[in-house]
């Protein structure tokens, strides 16, 4: 398995540690979708505003329905995350 850099939680600082305290707030931990972004915050934080407004937004599918096609996206191309 490839092995990404990255910036663990007590090692955060500026941007990148508020990016984190958010994630935290959000669901309790870092998970590692977040973390692998880590090392440029200014493009995590622009991907959970992307996340936030696709699973999050105004649209005709409910939040289970996206997360249902999200989840079966993923194991279809096999990634796991």
């Amino acid at each position: 398995m490839p092995h990404i850099e990255t910036v663990a939680p007590d090692e955060a600082t500026g941007l990148l540690a508020k990016e984190y305290g958010k994630a935290i707030r959000r669901a309790g931990r870092v998970f590692n979708v977040i973390g692998i972004q880590s090392l440029n915050p200014a493009v995590l934080g622009a991907s959970v505003r992307l996340y936030e407004a696709l699973m999050l937004g105004p649209g005709p599918l409910g939040r289970d329905v996206r997360e249902m096609l999200a989840t079966v996206t993923s194991r279809e191309l096999e990634c796991f995350y």
